[in-house]
């Protein structure tokens, strides 16, 4: 059996839309969401808060396999040295083969590029192997909002990771 193809990183285009929304909808787990599993009409993807720059994209055999969201944690100016991890997500029949680490790794070099000196996200306490990839890539425990949300009848915390990027 060959081995796996490395998955190829990329900033998204206008015509990856149907393909991120169709994988989004399709990894939504309650491990990792806030929001309820999304319903048909589905919204676009791509808005005016999230534009396609804003994305990172994992192709294995030029299939999109996973994506990583980074935006800024606030408009504020003061706080634009700093960006944040708003979304992770790797299809299915990827996980195992590195491309959350590889997308993890290139929204770190991208953020760089992009000027910012702090990279942070937001992590459901019970999503433990999201934690440990993050804490294995560098990310540290810098808060934890105990029971933040409820969810499908438990109280799970908010935990607050970030890395510098000097």
């Amino acid at each position: 059996m060959p081995e796996p193809a490395e998955p190829r990183i990329r900033v998204a285009r206008p015509a990856d839309e149907e393909p991120l929304a169709s994988l989004d909808r399709a990894a939504w787990s309650p491990l990792h969401a806030v929001m309820p599993e999304p319903q048909p009409p589905y919204p676009p993807f791509f808005d005016d808060r999230h534009a396609p720059d804003d994305y990172l994209v994992a192709e294995v055999d030029d299939r999109l396999v996973g994506y990583v969201r980074l935006a800024f944690p606030t408009g504020l100016a003061v706080n634009a040295h700093v960006r944040q991890i708003q979304g992770l997500v790797v299809a299915e029949e990827a996980r195992g083969r590195g491309v959350g680490r590889a997308l993890i790794r290139a929204a770190v070099e991208e953020s760089r590029r992009r000027g910012a000196r702090r990279l942070t996200l937001r992590v459901l306490g019970h999503n433990t192997p999201a934690r440990r990839l993050y804490a294995a890539e560098g990310f540290v425990v810098e808060g934890v909002l105990p029971g933040e949300f409820l969810l499908a009848g438990e109280y799970v915390d908010d935990v607050l990771m970030g890395r510098s990027l000097l």
